[in-house]
C-alpha cells in the first residue's frame, strides 16, 4: 500500500523568511555602491524605513489579533521596506519616508488581507504615492561623487530630519530627466557639457555601477532559484530592443542608447527585485514573460514620450492590473489531458 499525500512535495529550505532573508542579502550590494556614490541618505532612509514598516506592521496584527512576532520574522515588510528606501531620493525628509511606509504597508499589503493577497506591489504603491503628492521631494536627487563632495553624517541627518534643505551642489537631475528634457543639444554636446555622463564610462555616473550591483544581486537570487528568469529576462530584452529601435544616434531627439537604458534609473532593481514578487506578478512561465514584456514596454513608452523620466513603478502597477488576465490566458495544461485541437470528436 502507498500512503496518500497532498501536493507540495518539494523539500527544502522554501520558508517565507528564508526567501525574503536572501532577498534582502542579494540588495545589499545596490544598497552599498548608493551608499558610495551618494553618501549616507540612503543607508539613513532604509533604516528608517525598516522601523516605520515594522512598527505598522506590529500594529496591524495586533489590531487584528495576530501573532505579531510570527509574522514579523517573516520579513516581508523589511523587504518592501528597503525596496521603498532604495527608490526614493537619497535626502528626502524623513516624513517622506514615513508616509511612503505607511501606503506600502498598512494600504497595499494589509488592506487587502496581508501577504499573499495584495494585489499590487506594495513598495511602487508607496513610491507612486509619494511621486504624484511630493513631486519636489521627490526630484531632488543628489548628485554622485564624482560631481561633488559628498555630505557628511551629521549634514545627511539635517537634511533628513531638520527640515535644512541641501545646497544645489548636493543635488542633481539625473540622467534620464537630462535626455529627457534636451531639446536643442546633440548628444554628443549633451555628454561633453553635462558632469553626470561625461564622468560616466557607459549611462551615467553613479547610477551605472549601482544597476550593475543589483544585477549581481539579482543573478545570485537567479543562482539561488528563487525565481525564474523568464520576468527579468523578457523585461530586459524588450526594453534593450525598443531602445535600439529607436535610438537615433547623436541627434538631440534621441531617446538614449539601449546601455543607457539598461544601466540607468531602476531598471535592474525592477528587473530582479520587483517584477519577480511572486503575489502581484504572474504564476506561469509564460505568463511571467508576457509580464516582463509588458513591463519592459511601459517603462520604454514612459521614459520616452511620457512626463516621467523613469517608469519602472508606473509599469509594474499598470501589469499587476493585467495579471490576473494574463493567468487567465496562459494556464498551462493539466498533466494527463490532451490540447483541446487534439481531441476528436465523435458524433453518433
Amino acid at each position: 500500500m502507498f500512503k496518500q499525500l497532498s501536493s507540495p512535495h518539494a523539500h527544502g529550505p522554501t520558508k517565507t523568511s528564508w526567501v525574503m532573508q536572501q532577498v534582502s542579502l542579494a540588495l545589499l550590494p545596490g544598497l552599498a555602491v548608493l551608499t558610495s556614490f551618494y553618501g549616507w541618505g540612503n543607508l539613513i532612509n532604509m533604516l528608517l524605513a525598516i522601523v516605520f514598516a515594522l512598527g505598522f506592521e506590529a500594529a496591524i496584527m495586533a489590531l487584528r489579533k495576530r501573532p505579531v512576532m510570527f509574522y514579523l520574522s517573516d520579513f516581508s515588510a523589511v523587504v518592501t521596506a528597503m525596496l521603498l528606501a532604495l527608490s526614493i531620493p537619497p535626502y528626502a525628509p524623513w516624513w517622506v519616508t514615513l508616509i511612503g511606509i505607511f501606503f506600502a504597508i498598512p494600504v497595499a499589503k494589509h488592506l487587502y488581507g496581508g501577504m499573499g493577497f495584495n494585489p499590487f506591489n506594495p513598495g511602487m504603491v508607496g513610491y507612486i504615492v509619494l511621486l504624484i503628492s511630493f513631486p519636489v521631494q521627490m526630484v531632488e536627487w543628489a548628485a554622485p561623487r564624482t560631481m561633488t563632495d559628498l555630505p557628511g553624517l551629521g549634514e545627511a541627518l539635517s537634511y533628513i530630519f531638520l527640515g535644512i534643505h541641501p545646497p544645489d551642489g548636493v543635488t542633481a537631475a539625473t540622467a534620464l530627466d537630462l535626455v529627457k528634457q534636451n531639446s536643442g543639444l546633440l548628444m554628443e554636446q549633451l555628454w561633453e557639457q553635462t558632469p553626470q555622463l561625461s564622468t560616466a564610462s557607459f549611462a551615467s555616473a553613479g547610477s551605472e555601477w549601482v544597476n550593475v550591483a543589483f544585477l549581481l544581486g539579482g543573478l545570485y537570487l537567479l543562482w539561488r532559484k528563487l525565481y525564474t528568469w523568464h520576468a527579468p529576462v523578457a523585461m530586459l530584452a524588450t526594453l534593450l530592443l525598443l531602445s535600439a529601435i529607436f535610438y537615433d544616434g547623436g541627434s538631440s531627439a534621441s531617446k538614449g542608447s539601449p546601455l543607457f537604458h539598461l544601466f540607468t534609473g531602476a531598471t535592474m532593481l525592477g528587473a530582479f527585485f520587483i517584477i519577480t514578487d511572486p503575489v502581484s506578478g504572474c504564476t506561469s512561465n509564460r505568463g511571467r514573460m508576457i509580464f516582463g514584456a509588458g513591463v519592459g514596454l511601459l517603462v520604454f513608452i514612459i521614459r520616452a514620450w511620457g512626463n516621467y523620466p523613469d517608469a519602472v513603478a508606473f509599469g509594474v502597477l499598470l501589469m499587476n492590473f493585467a495579471a490576473p488576465l494574463v493567468d487567465y490566458y496562459t494556464q498551462p495544461r493539466v498533466y494527463g489531458h490532451e490540447k483541446r485541437s487534439n481531441v476528436r470528436i465523435h458524433r453518433e
